[in-house]
């Protein structure tokens, strides 16, 4: 696909004219943010122009995500990007997180609100693929973990919802870009959190949806990530800002565009994408599929550049949400500033949690869960009344860190070398009692990235695609416009 004059505007702006701007759409588990990158002269700035809530909903026994809810607050962020981006925008890129997808009718509309990972409907549907083809070696043709949230078990899961497995299925940050526009499509790094692309090919696993049964036809076709899709379409292309607007696939999963908006490599060092997940791992050349990393949980994620993220999915800043929302429910409200304050001027906890624990990973009644875990584990439980959310907090952060530092023990003995420094990622970047207490584990200096990681690297992205269309990206370039990026 050949670039446009908008495409090519991210030089150096001129007296005559300034370039124009760009937009990252970032999906979240909890919040959605529309970002625009702009110029002051020869340095960008980004600014958040629109975030809104998000969260899967309870409908009868499903937990779904409210689909028209997400895009009406997407689609109000980008008017307001426009109305503030007088010089026109060049582009939009869309990232957020895996495996889930939307299924769509003749018509080309969605059937439905798509399904949470977190979903129950999937334990069956993980029993039965795993009756057909052993766990062991999905992981080794695919590289991911065989968790039941993948795409894999959720497409299993259809029929048995009495969804016609043959509607073809987009995952969730490519299904807004073709809401505006773009072919049906299958980001690279996102595909391979499906459970379904064959390690060596990096294409769909033919083979594998054969085993399954599942049909290959409504899987959308896989494209790299810097992948330029066409022009934005539909009624928001009238506005004057979006009259040259091009859509861009970016590194559509969130960790890969995280990992995509580090300024410096990551040879010698871990990271930590700390959200809603812990995502505990460092970048690989070669994909790791032994039975010692199966049985550490650790996968291989498509990364934007070349190579992988090898990592393994830890509960993260999900317990913390959980345990807010049953405290605001109870008339008991706590931001996480005040949480982390208070429980970093508490004292050490006696006992960890098992944070990956099954019932941890559930919706619902959190510190009830905590408090059943440290039961079954002959710890006491916390009372659970006003004045104690701190130590549920303290609890909390201190068993992420044991887990991190366990992780990243891992990692080393697999990778057969030490670590010398880790990053944390993402928004819980800014918790500075978490940071300490890894560092505290795992006996690693800890750095913290830009707590909107994932939006640096979707512009890095956009912008390193637009230098060079039709060509892979160059890690090099990524890095170069993502320490120019992080200064924003």
């Amino acid at each position: 696909m050949n670039s446009t004059p908008a495409l090519n505007a991210n030089a150096r702006p001129t007296p005559a004219a300034e370039p124009p701007a760009r937009i990252a759409i970032d999906l979240g588990a909890e919040s959605c943010r529309v970002s625009l990158l702009r110029w002051n002269g020869d340095r960008p700035r980004i600014e958040l122009v629109h975030r809104f809530p998000n969260g899967p909903l309870h409908r009868g026994a499903s937990l779904r995500w409210p689909l028209q809810n997400l895009l009406a607050g997407l689609e109000e962020g980008l008017r307001k990007a426009a109305q503030a981006a007088p010089e026109g925008i060049a582009s939009i890129a869309v990232d957020g997180w895996a495996v889930d997808y939307v299924r769509l009718g003749a018509d080309g509309n969605p059937l439905g609100d798509p399904f949470c990972y977190r979903d129950e409907r999937t334990i069956a549907a993980k029993e039965a693929a795993d009756a057909l083809i052993p766990p062991d070696q999905i992981f080794r043709r695919t590289g991911a973990q065989p968790l039941r949230i993948n795409t894999v078990y959720q497409l299993l899961a259809d029929a048995q919802s009495g969804i016609d497995p043959l509607a073809p299925w987009v995952c969730l940050p490519e299904y807004v870009l073709h809401w505006l526009g773009a072919p049906r499509v299958a980001e690279y790094t996102n595909a391979t959190h499906t459970g379904l692309v064959d390690l060596a090919t990096g294409n769909w696993d033919r083979g594998l949806f054969a085993q399954l049964g599942i049909p290959i036809e409504p899987a959308p076709p896989i494209v790299p990530a810097g992948s330029l899709l066409g022009p934005l379409q539909g009624p928001l292309a009238a506005l004057d800002a979006f009259r040259s607007t091009q859509l861009i696939a970016p590194a559509c999963h969130d960790t890969a565009s995280a990992i995509a908006g580090l300024p410096t490599s990551l040879d010698s060092a871990a990271y930590i994408c700390s959200g809603t997940w812990s995502l505990v791992g460092s970048l690989i050349s070669t994909p790791v599929t032994t039975p010692e990393a199966m049985a550490a949980r650790y996968t291989n994620q498509g990364a934007a550049a070349g190579g992988f993220c090898f990592h393994t999915n830890v509960n993260g800043m999900w317990l913390i949400a959980q345990c807010r929302s049953a405290w605001a429910a109870q008339g008991r409200p706590w931001t996480i500033e005040d949480l982390v304050r208070e429980a970093a001027a508490g004292q050490p906890v006696s006992g960890v949690l098992d944070v990956d624990a099954e019932p941890l990973l559930l919706d619902g009644e959190m510190p009830a869960r905590i408090n059943a875990e440290l039961t079954r584990h002959g710890l006491p439980p916390i009372p659970d009344i006003a004045g104690n959310e701190p130590l549920f907090a303290r609890l909390i952060f201190e068993s992420l860190a044991a887990r991190y530092a366990s992780a990243l023990a891992q990692l080393e003995q697999m990778l057969g070398r030490k670590l010398d420094r880790i990053a944390i990622l993402g928004g819980a970047s800014r918790n500075q009692l978490l940071t300490a207490l890894t560092a505290e584990r795992t006996g690693l200096p800890v750095s913290s990235g830009h707590p909107e990681s994932s939006t640096i690297g979707n512009f890095a992205v956009q912008l390193a695609a637009t230098e060079s269309p039709g060509q892979p990206l160059n890690p090099a370039s990524l890095r170069h416009w993502a320490a120019q990026l992080c200064e924003c």
